[in-house]
């Protein structure tokens, strides 16, 4: 790593003490208010619109540092189950447009719960109980990022409902992500995984959003012997999967 980049790590790591000063004042005045004094209804929606942006921004400079990991080789393997991490992703998502559903998804202690709680917004969670609640030993920040991706990707541009369906397969963890929504051109599939370049089908789209998310989700799947499958056509949705090794331990 060039000391430029060392630099730019550097500072983004450092982004995350003032970050977390926000976090912390933020809810003391939600959740103490013994302390603080009563707030009002729209002062509370402020305040909670603030820790929703911030707590996006706290995941947006770990992805980062997350690369930057990636990137020089370093992996963090340990015993995690599917359903952390489904359900996890799920209540980061929700957390910024739908918090009923996100504290729901929190609540859910089986996956039939957590079905329920997200059936309402067009989500299908297809996978097996066993599956679901089965160990698996791998890189358990690197697939949640990359199933955040492909999850927030997939609420941008459904029409109206998406499907998660996992399955191991010879020594691989499969994830699949389904969406209902425009669709992708044949001829635009490589060029959605370039940085900066949306999976939107028009110009508008590219514009709402920088699209550096999948070329993220190439790079850490390249450094954990991953790849990714897109199967899309215009009008039609889009299927993205990704094959992931797990690793003996």
């Amino acid at each position: 790593m060039g000391k430029s980049e060392i630099k730019i790590e550097l500072l983004i790591h450092d982004l995350k003490i003032p970050i977390s000063i926000i976090d912390t004042g933020v809810k003391s005045l939600l959740n103490r208010l013994d302390t603080y004094g009563p707030l009002t209804d729209k002062q509370q929606k402020v305040l909670q619109r603030i820790l929703r942006n911030t707590n996006n921004t706290k995941r947006i400079v770990n992805d980062v540092l997350e690369l930057g990991r990636s990137s020089e080789g370093i992996m963090i393997y340990k015993d995690t189950c599917l359903s952390f991490i489904v359900s996890n992703v799920l209540i980061e998502v929700f957390d910024l447009t739908d918090t009923k559903t996100a504290e729901q998804v929190k609540k859910s202690t089986t996956l039939e719960e957590t079905q329920d709680a997200v059936k309402t917004n067009g989500v299908g969670i297809l996978i097996e109980k066993q599956l679901w609640n089965e160990k698996l030993y791998l890189d358990e920040n690197k697939i949640i990022q990359i199933l955040r991706n492909l999850m927030t990707n997939a609420l941008k541009f459904r029409a109206e409902k998406i499907d998660i369906f996992s399955e191991i397969k010879e020594d691989n963890l499969i994830l699949v992500v389904t969406d209902d929504g425009k669709g992708i051109a044949e001829a635009d599939h490589k060029k959605i995984f370039n940085s900066y370049c949306s999976c939107g089908t028009s110009i508008n789209a590219i514009v709402e959003s920088h699209g550096i998310g999948l070329a993220g989700v190439m790079v850490l799947l390249k450094d954990m012997g991953g790849e990714l499958v897109l199967t899309s056509e215009k009008g039609k949705g889009a299927e993205f999967l990704i094959k992931v090794p797990l690793i003996s331990r």
